[in-house]
């Protein structure tokens, strides 16, 4: 008699795991999406599964702005229509898209491809701070944009940065906080109403 093999599910199984490496992904979304995947679209699994592997192969950073890309330069980078004189400085390239679907930026970018936070050992080096502060040093940047996040870590790299491009004669703004466009003020938390009553103009 054959022997039975350890799982008949095997390969699902790590497909699942695998969709849980997804953030915000649990056990049942996973299931969903392979079940789905498996049952409904195995021509889009197939896509899907060559999209990954090209793009985990392929897709680099690049080289002045360390945003996602697949030449060594992007495209905004290389745009000489853009004032090379200010640098955003944001913490991933979805925060470097949010900026760019504003349109009211037409500047350079950095992409710091995360944030400080010590309780998770991410320290100045894993973010490259270094290659950061050569390239706002290069003579050619004027004033330095920072748009981190308004959490804890981001406020914290936000400060880290400011002081030492300050300490370099650049200037140095943060973004604003405020009352969102459209809404009511009863319904506003309290630390953003703060800080729109704090920097208002």
């Amino acid at each position: 008699m054959p022997q039975r093999p350890l799982s008949d599910t095997q390969h699902l199984d790590a497909l699942i795991q695998a969709l849980r490496r997804l953030p915000g992904v649990g056990v049942k979304s996973a299931s969903r999406m392979a079940f789905h995947l498996l049952q409904h679209d195995r021509d889009g699994a197939r896509t899907l599964a060559r999209a990954l592997d090209v793009a985990a192969t392929q897709v680099q950073h690049c080289q002045l702005c360390h945003t996602f890309t697949d030449a060594q330069v992007c495209h905004t980078c290389l745009d000489e229509e853009r004032d090379a004189s200010k640098l955003c400085v944001v913490e991933t390239p979805a925060d470097q898209s949010a900026m760019e679907r504003a349109a009211a930026f037409r500047g350079r970018y950095f992409v710091l491809m995360g944030k400080l936070s010590p309780l998770d050992g991410i320290g100045p080096n894993d973010i490259g701070l270094r290659k950061l502060f050569d390239r706002a040093s290069d003579g050619v940047v004027r004033e330095v944009i920072l748009a981190t996040n308004f959490t804890a870590e981001g406020e914290a790299t936000a400060h880290v940065i400011g002081e030492a491009l300050k300490a370099r004669g650049l200037q140095v703004t943060r973004l604003a906080r405020g009352v969102p466009a459209g809404s009511e003020l009863e319904y506003v938390d309290l630390g953003t109403l703060a800080h729109a009553m704090v920097d208002r103009r």
